[in-house]
């Protein structure tokens, strides 16, 4: 009887172990590359007042921050008609980011050079936030609701879209919108085509007031400069 409880007990004790062990490689399989050097913000705005481009560096720094990554450093990409710190010229996105190459949260290059990046498409298993996890958007089986309109305020070349900033990511108006792209590179009912492949520059948004209508959340590209 004894022996018989003793090894029940043993059993027991094997068996939590192995369950230790378990959680611990999930949770070493969970962890971001070290390489992640581009993600897609998991958190978005409600509204395309980011409090400029400084405070949409911000939220990506704070992101990056949180899974490790803390040290490099961070841009949106983001284009604005006056920027501040560039004596309130225009600043494209493309040239905020750095030179590449980029890669994801789990370390796969998503472009080697900005040539590369502009004339890819939207791929959701490519751009993943910063906890490598696929934008919700129009792939089959996505989760609700659809957030793949990411807002850039620029050309499919990276460059300034005049009225299409909110403001330089200041305005929270009705009458304003935003230039978006889609990260996942897909319109409606998965449709591939034309400008709805386009990561940077579908089309615009409902209004600064809103992020949300039409399959927006508010988010941003972040970049690692370097």
């Amino acid at each position: 009887m004894k022996q018989h409880i003793f090894l029940l007990a043993a059993m027991a004790a094997l068996g939590v172990v192995s369950s230790d062990r378990d959680q611990s490689i999930g949770a070493e399989s969970a962890q971001v590359s070290s390489a992640m050097s581009f993600f897609v913000s998991s958190t978005g705005s409600k509204t395309a007042n980011l409090g400029g481009l400084r405070g949409a560096d911000k939220i990506c720094q704070g992101l990056a921050s949180a899974v490790g990554l803390g040290s490099k450093t961070w841009h949106a990409y983001l284009s604005a008609e006056r920027d501040s710190d560039n004596g309130n010229k225009p600043t494209d996105a493309r040239s905020r980011i750095g030179t590449g190459p980029w890669s994801n949260a789990k370390g796969v290059v998503v472009a080697k050079n900005l040539d590369e990046l502009h004339a890819r498409k939207g791929d959701a298993d490519l751009f993943l936030d910063e906890r490598g996890q696929r934008v919700p958007g129009q792939w089959p089986n996505s989760p609700k609701p659809n957030a793949h309109h990411i807002l850039t305020g620029s050309t499919a070349d990276g460059r300034v879209m005049a009225g299409k900033t909110c403001n330089d990511w200041t305005s929270d108006a009705k009458d304003q919108q935003a230039q978006v792209g889609h990260s996942d590179g897909l319109g409606p009912g998965g449709d591939p085509a034309g400008r709805y492949a386009v990561w940077n520059s579908s089309h615009e948004n409902g209004s600064c007031a809103d992020t949300a209508p039409r399959g927006g959340g508010g988010r941003i590209y972040c970049f690692a400069t370097k």
